[in-house]
């Protein structure tokens, strides 16, 4: 069920399955929404009650000033499972999503039953990076928002699965163009100041899940591999024939990973 709450002041929309004992809200990646996740949620909800929410600046959730900080995402994702009365979830962030999960684990560490980090790192932005999203600021403020949904779409997949993935790229294309450009932006500008949360994970006893593309085009699987070995206190999946996005990709094999690990934190 789809519906708007109030959380940290913002207006949001949300999809909650509503039942199931244990909890897992998905937290999307940028340039995209809760209604990535429609088909995929309904692999778990079975088992589990599926809450997945447009984070602030995205799909057709408010945006809320010329920057949004992970503090603020991440006291909105508390909001959200305070309005729910969830009192713990686990928590799947991808990409961006994964971001505002570790922040939240900072900020909320008693909200949270577990993290997944899909196709998503604990690591700051590099130098490149940053200029990267220099870059993508002045593009979107420039007026020229499509040229994101050209390239973004496509770069999210492996090379080999661009031509079985065309639906999805042209799904994905329209979530880019559909977002206010001023929430792309605060978004933007929120990635760039966020914090390391390598020494968070390492020190944190709560139970952890890196699910990681190894064809992926942000995350190339060297880098992939060093975070692995840096954080021996986390269960890894590895998708074999996965980029960045590996619940459109490999779903079985996502679902599975997040059902096994769901086991091992009840």
């Amino acid at each position: 069920m789809e519906k708007f709450i109030i959380s940290n002041g913002c207006a949001l929309r949300i999809a909650d399955s509503r039942k199931g004992e244990k909890a897992i809200l998905f937290l999307h990646g940028y340039l995209e929404s809760l209604d990535v996740w429609e088909d995929f949620a309904k692999m778990l909800a079975k088992d589990y009650r599926t809450v997945a929410m447009d984070l602030p600046g995205h799909g057709i959730s408010q945006v809320m000033g010329p920057i949004h900080t992970m503090d603020f995402l991440a006291d909105t994702v508390v909001g959200v499972l305070d309005e729910l009365e969830i009192e713990k979830a686990t928590i799947v962030g991808h990409s961006m999503g994964g971001y505002v999960a570790l922040q939240t684990l900072r900020r909320h560490p008693e909200r949270l039953e577990g993290i997944v980090l899909l196709s998503s790192t604990p690591n700051p932005d590099s130098p490149e990076k940053l200029l990267d999203r220099d870059r993508e600021i002045a593009m979107v403020e420039g007026g020229h928002k499509d040229m994101l949904a050209s390239t973004a779409a496509k770069n999210g997949f492996a090379t080999e699965n661009l031509k079985r993935m065309q639906d999805e790229i042209i799904f994905l294309e329209e979530q880019v163009l559909v977002t206010e450009p001023e929430g792309v932006v605060a978004l933007l500008r929120g990635m760039k100041e966020r914090e390391d949360s390598n020494e968070l994970l390492q020190k944190s006893t709560l139970p952890q899940l890196f699910i990681l593309g190894k064809k992926d085009n942000y995350i190339p699987l060297e880098v992939a591999e060093e975070m692995v070995k840096n954080h021996p206190q986390a269960s890894v999946a590895w998708l074999e024939n996965s980029g960045h996005l590996g619940y459109f990709e490999e779903p079985e094999a996502t679902a599975e990973a997040i059902r096994t690990f769901m086991a091992q934190v009840s």
